[in-house]
Order: structure tokens, then C-alpha cells, then sequence
């Protein structure tokens, strides 16, 4: 799915015009071309699938010291990205990812988690659903079943509007594999 810019500067403009402002006042006239670039950078992750983000950042190792009983863990933590509510379009800010995987023969380049996260949080989302993809994207590339992600968001649809509660943050985790069934594991990344 590509972004429609033209689209997008036609509903900006008409948007302007339902606020009760001139869009062609010399402080608006360049806005719906400037929201139309923002968007398509903030929302790129909207052009693909989880298969089709795996397949970008399918970098892996093979580790040979890998060892089926082990317990071996590979945990990125506090990886910013911001993303926009899709009930208000609202910003989620201040929001930082943790993820975690057991290896299961080869590990992923660290940067590529950071790069999948970025990319799933590029859409219009649920903050649980971009843990859930997250995981699915981490289980792809890493072959490994046992993955946890962990985020942490400011969500402006309660800060700014609505209850307009400035220091609620939400919290999400998701869990797959041993991560959901082995509490010891969980409570060394906690």
C-alpha cells in the first residue's frame, strides 16, 4: 500500500477550512504539503507486512556455542520510537521498547531490533498490537519461539485531551514461548 500524498493535502487543506482558518494565509499555505511528507515518514511502517519487515532486517548469525538447554538471553532495552493511536490519531511519545530472545542457533544484529521496532511503530496502532508484532517480526527472523517484548508509553489522547492526565504512562508486555510458562526466565528481565 503506498501513501496517497495528494489525498492526504486535500484532507489536511479541507481540515483547516472545518477549523475555521484560511488555508491559503500565509502561515498555513505550505501545511498540507508539510503534513503530507511528515506522514509518509511517520507512517512508512503502513507500506508493509511483518513478512515484508522481516525480510528487510533479516540479518542473523549462526552462534555454534549455542546450546539447546541453556539459558542463554539477548535483551535490547529502551529503544525509543513513538507511533499514533489509531482511535484518535493520537501520539504515543516517550515510549520505550524492550525485547528480549532466547537464540535458538543464530542471534539477530542488535540495530535490526531497534530498526523493527521503529518500522512496526510506523503505523497507525495499539500499543499492544505493536508489541504483538514486534514478537512476530523477532520470532521470523531469529527462528526462536521464545520472545518478550516490553513497552512503556505516554499516550496524548489521556495527556492532552480527554482525562488530560499528564503522568500516565501504560504498560504492555507480551510473551511468547518460555517467557509466558517459565516465570524464572520472566523475572530476570523484570
Amino acid at each position: 500500500m503506498a501513501i496517497n500524498k495528494e489525498l492526504i493535502k486535500e484532507s489536511i487543506r479541507n481540515i483547516i477550512i472545518a477549523l475555521g482558518d484560511d488555508p491559503e494565509r500565509a502561515g498555513l499555505k505550505d501545511t498540507p504539503d508539510r503534513v503530507a511528507r511528515m506522514y509518509e515518514e511517520v507512517f512508512e511502517g503502513m507500506n508493509y507486512t511483518n513478512d515484508e519487515i522481516a525480510d528487510m532486517f533479516n540479518k542473523t548469525f549462526d552462534e555454534d556455542y549455542y546450546d539447546e538447554t541453556s539459558q542463554d538471553l539477548v535483551v535490547v532495552k529502551d529503544i525509543e520510537v513513538f507511533s499514533y493511536c489509531e482511535h484518535h490519531l493520537a501520539l504515543m511519545y516517550d515510549m520505550k521498547v524492550s525485547v528480549a530472545y532466547i537464540p535458538n542457533g543464530k542471534v539477530i544484529g542488535l540495530s535490526k531490533i531497534a530498526r523493527i521496532a521503529d518500522m512496526v511503530a510506523k503505523r497507525l496502532q495499539l500499543q499492544e498490537r505493536i508489541g504483538n508484532d514486534i514478537a512476530e517480526v523477532i520470532q521470523k527472523v531469529t527462528g526462536s519461539e521464545d520472545v518478550a517484548v516490553f513497552i512503556e508509553a505516554s499516550h496524548s489522547c489521556m495527556t492532552a485531551r480527554g482525562i488530560k492526565n499528564a503522568s500516565a504512562k501504560t504498560h504492555t508486555q507480551t510473551l511468547r514461548g518460555r517467557f509466558k510458562t517459565d516465570r524464572d526466565l520472566l523475572s530476570r528481565l523484570l
